[in-house]
């Protein structure tokens, strides 16, 4: 099976060299610096325990 290519968005607050990016069904974050290693994460789960106060020290 073939997996389709993924769509990567960036912040507009992030600068030229340090980015982390977003894939564009939120299922996958990557480095911009080193686009091959990508990460596959539950976004919607981690950003509500984000905002949840869940890491906070």
């Amino acid at each position: 099976m073939i997996t389709p290519a993924l769509r990567w968005r960036r912040s507009s607050r992030s600068g030229d060299t340090n980015c982390v990016e977003v894939s564009h069904n939120l299922d996958a974050v990557r480095d911009s610096k080193q686009p091959c290693i990508q990460l596959g994460v539950d976004t919607r789960r981690l950003l509500d325990a984000v905002k949840n106060g869940r890491f906070v020290r």
